[in-house]
């Protein structure tokens, strides 16, 4: 399989929002994934403005929090 085909079917994080126990992040292809913040204990003690300055990394093959020093892969959400 070439590199091409890969890149062309990865899923990718286009928008994060938060509620109160969960992360979600819509995806590129529609979807949209819900985890419990429990898994990122960073995030689940962080305030919602530290929560809201997020940015994509690798076009949104992840996600990033500079000041929590958190960052979350797609891919491994996808494994969940």
């Amino acid at each position: 399989m070439s590199i091409s085909k890969i890149n062309s079917t990865t899923v990718l994080a286009t928008q994060v929002r938060f509620d109160r126990e969960h992360l979600h992040v819509q995806l590129s292809d529609g979807r949209e994934i819900s985890v419990p913040l429990e898994w990122f204990p960073n995030l689940r003690d962080a305030t919602m403005k530290q929560r809201s300055k997020w940015r994509l990394i690798g076009k949104g093959v992840g996600i990033h929090w500079e000041e929590l020093d958190e960052d979350i892969s797609v891919a491994g959400l996808l494994k969940h």
